[in-house]
Formats: C-alpha cells, sequence, structure tokens
C-alpha cells in the first residue's frame, strides 16, 4: 500500500509532528467522508496526501451535493404531499428518461468496477451522477417542482434510490440514513439488505445520453458567447444558430431546454449561414505531418485553396476530400483548423466542431422581456430574505420611475406574478416598500397573502 503523506506531501511521522489520527479526523468531518476519500481517491498502492482541507473538499463536491439534493427531494414532495407510495413513471420526459437511464448505467459500471475491485474508478463514476442528477436534472426541472409535478418527483425518487444504493458499500452511514428517511417503510428496512439494481433488465439509452451531452456543451458555447458579447444572462436574445454534428436528430424537448439555459427565442441551423460568419480554414501540420510526411506543405496548401465555407461545412459532416497526384485523400477534423469570426452584430463560440453564434440585436421588446427577468429575480430574492416559505403565495403592489422598467411591469406582469406566486399585481402607493432598485427605478411592497 501507498504511504499516507500530509497536506503537504511529507511522510507523516511523530518526529515531524504531523500525524493525524482517524478517529478525531471521523468525529470533525464523519466517518463517512474518511471512508469515501480512501476508497476513492486513488489506488491503494498510491501514496496519497491526507489532511482536514482534503476530506473537506471530498465532503464538498460529492457528499455534500448528494445530501443536498435528497432534502430538495424530501422537500418539495412534502411541500406537494407526495410520498413513495406514488411513483408515476408513465409519462416521462426526454430529461426524466435521461435521469432514469444514467441511474442504471451507474449501477452497471459500478457493478463492474467493483467486480475488478477498482474503488476508485466506481468512486469517479457516482461523484460524476451526483454531480448531473443535481446541476443539470433537478436545476433544469426547478420549475416542475415548484409545481408539485409527481412525474419528476418521481423520477428523481428513483434515481436517488439507485444512487443510495451503489454508494451504500463507500457510504454505509449517510445512505442509511437517506434510506431511512425516504425509502421506508415502502421498501426494506435497511440499504443493506436491499437488492443492488437490476440494470441488467433497465432501458439504457446510449442515443438519448449522446443528445443530452450535446445538449450541454452547446449551452456551454452559448455561455461562452454570452461572456464575450457584454450582453447579461437574463437578457433574451432574439435567436441563436448552431452548427453541430447530430444537431438536426436533437429532440424538440432539448432544444427548448438549450434555448432557455442560453436565453433565447429561438434555435436555427447554422450551416450555410456564411454571411454571419468569416470562415476561414488552414491546416494542422502535426496532425498532417503524422499522416502525409513529406506532402504536407502540399496538402496545406491544397487545404488553403479550398472555399472555406464548403469545406468546413463538408469536413463537419465527416465527407471532405483533397486531391493530391491524382488521388484522394479524406481530411478530418483532426486536420485542420477552423476560424469563424462574427459579423457585426453577431457573437459566435467554437469548439471541437461545434458552433453557436448569437444574434445580438435588442428589440424594444426584448428590452423588456429582460427587464422583466430583472424584476421577478428580484422579487425572488425578496422572497427569501422576508422568510417566506417556498410556497407561501404573495401580494404585491409595485411603482416605478423609469417608463422602461413601468412599460415592462404592465406588459409581463401576469408573468412575472406566477413566477413570484403572486395573487395580486397592481401598481400603487409603495411609500413603505419592502423591496427597491435604484438602477431598475423600482419599489415593491411584498404582504404574504
Amino acid at each position: 500500500l501507498g504511504h499516507i503523506l500530509d497536506e503537504d506531501g511529507r511522510k507523516m511521522s511523530k518526529h515531524l509532528g504531523n500525524v493525524l489520527e482517524p478517529i478525531p479526523l471521523m468525529d470533525e468531518h464523519g466517518a463517512d467522508a474518511l471512508r469515501w476519500f480512501m476508497t476513492v481517491s486513488g489506488s491503494p498502492w498510491q501514496a496519497r496526501r491526507v489532511g482536514h482541507g482534503t476530506i473537506a473538499e471530498v465532503v464538498r463536491k460529492t457528499l455534500l451535493t448528494y445530501w443536498n439534493t435528497v432534502a430538495f427531494q424530501s422537500l418539495y414532495a412534502g411541500s406537494s404531499n407526495w410520498d413513495g407510495s406514488e411513483i408515476t413513471l408513465s409519462e416521462l420526459t426526454d430529461l426524466d428518461r435521461w435521469a432514469l437511464s444514467e441511474a442504471y448505467r451507474l449501477a452497471r459500471e459500478v457493478d463492474q468496477a467493483l467486480e475488478s475491485f477498482d474503488t476508485q474508478r466506481a468512486g469517479r463514476v457516482i461523484a460524476q451522477y451526483v454531480d448531473d442528477l443535481s446541476n443539470w436534472y433537478v436545476r433544469r426541472s426547478r420549475r416542475r417542482f415548484w409545481d408539485g409535478d409527481a412525474t419528476a418527483l418521481s423520477t428523481l425518487h428513483e434515481c436517488l434510490k439507485i444512487v443510495t444504493q451503489v454508494m451504500a458499500p463507500f457510504t454505509p452511514f449517510i445512505t442509511e440514513r437517506v434510506w431511512q428517511d425516504l425509502f421506508t417503510p415502502a421498501e426494506l428496512p435497511s440499504v443493506h439488505l436491499s437488492k443492488w439494481p437490476d440494470w441488467q433488465s433497465a432501458n439504457i439509452d446510449d442515443v438519448l445520453r449522446d443528445q443530452v451531452q450535446l445538449t450541454r456543451r452547446v449551452v456551454e458555447l452559448g455561455r461562452a458567447a454570452r461572456a464575450t458579447s457584454g450582453v447579461k444572462t437574463r437578457q433574451p436574445l432574439q435567436r441563436a444558430l448552431v452548427s453541430a454534428p447530430g444537431w438536426s436528430e436533437m429532440p424538440e424537448s432539448l432544444q427548448e431546454q438549450i434555448r432557455e439555459e442560453v436565453n433565447v427565442l429561438n434555435l436555427e441551423h447554422l450551416d450555410g449561414s456564411s454571411e454571419l460568419v468569416e470562415v476561414s480554414v488552414k491546416a494542422n501540420f502535426k496532425s498532417l505531418g503524422a499522416r502525409f510526411g513529406k506532402q504536407t506543405p502540399e496538402v496545406a496548401a491544397e487545404i488553403t485553396k479550398q472555399d472555406a465555407a464548403s469545406f468546413v461545412s463538408a469536413v463537419r459532416a465527416g465527407t471532405a476530400q483533397i486531391e493530391l497526384a491524382g488521388q484522394s485523400h479524406d481530411i478530418s477534423l483532426d486536420d485542420v483548423v477552423i476560424t469563424e469570426v462574427p459579423k457585426e452584430g453577431w457573437t459566435v463560440a467554437s469548439a471541437d466542431g461545434e458552433s453557436l453564434a448569437l444574434d445580438l440585436a435588442l428589440t424594444d421588446d426584448l428590452i423588456a422581456q429582460g427587464i422583466a427577468r430583472d424584476i421577478t429575480r428580484l422579487i425572488q430574492d425578496g422572497r427569501k430574505n422576508a422568510g417566506f416559505e417556498i410556497s407561501d403565495r404573495i401580494s404585491v403592489t409595485w411603482s416605478a420611475t423609469e417608463a422602461s422598467t413601468e412599460t415592462a411591469l404592465v406588459q409581463y406582469g401576469d408573468k412575472i406574478a406566477a413566477e413570484v406566486l403572486a395573487t395580486t399585481w397592481q401598481q400603487g402607493d409603495t411609500s413603505g416598500a419592502t423591496l427597491r432598485d435604484e438602477e431598475l427605478g423600482v419599489a415593491f411592497t411584498l404582504i404574504k397573502a
């Protein structure tokens, strides 16, 4: 076995005074935190650094995320009077199907890893799924949980059940507590008496996995484009144009996820839109050199001669070829460097053969929608600061000194009211306002209905 080192990489010894006693570590961070760290942070034969900071990081990244997701499920199940005996999995959305499919994929991969005594690989896939469940499924489904959607609650319940079962060998105490809180008396009295999830008869959907992965990559491109544009995230834009292999098969429900994440009203295909970006292509000499050797300069010259827009489209479709000395040669994405420069009024982000372009033109209506979103966030923060429960209905009285803000409050008042659970939404006297924003020129009085 590898040595246990301190956080500075020195071997622990009484002489150096850097020894950490296991029981005090467990008293401070929990037995499961230390157990998880020792089983998944590296191969047994590797030396590893142990300290309060490293264990606290393990807790923050995985165990706390898992616990918070459980707490989220418990909170919204309780506010909707839903319990585990009401499982409803007959009308699943694509996102529901993805979460369940990946849960069973997790069970399969952990099963196979543990059969090979590879706790490090098992821990890695558990940590990744816990992050995906929290930061994609739950975050993208918040509205459904707020509305008490039984299918969303059922899906998260089943996913957490599988995660709890596969984590139980690693973290026996926290998983037992979760099992007692969420899964009894409908299930066996202990997670350690339950059967391993039956992944062999489950529908593990590789196509849907690839589509969700593409969805998330496109969202990241959208965020990158937003960051370079200087347009704030809550400001809606009219459209985004996407170019990516497999985009034409993307389900509408996943496209809607992208529209909401990137905050655009429409998504269109980018291919053939040369009026939006200036495309250039040049040879990747490192990749070509390995294939063509001394002929590389000739190949590079031939690539440069091509019409950039059509050649890039062919490369991305996997069908690009060049002629050299009477022979045809396939050119892949790895063989070229593609540059897309947005024209005025557009911003583009690209990575690994995928691109997203944002139309930055703002109309009066788009500006009003952006103000409405800022106001929604302002009131939501006001609800929280006032100590309202998530299900509390409120009455809102507002006043505005900015004409653009007043227009947005009138035009999108019904939508804002629905978002913040306001039963009444009226313009009036706010001399005793509980909430103000000088930049927007607006004041609100929030009263529990």
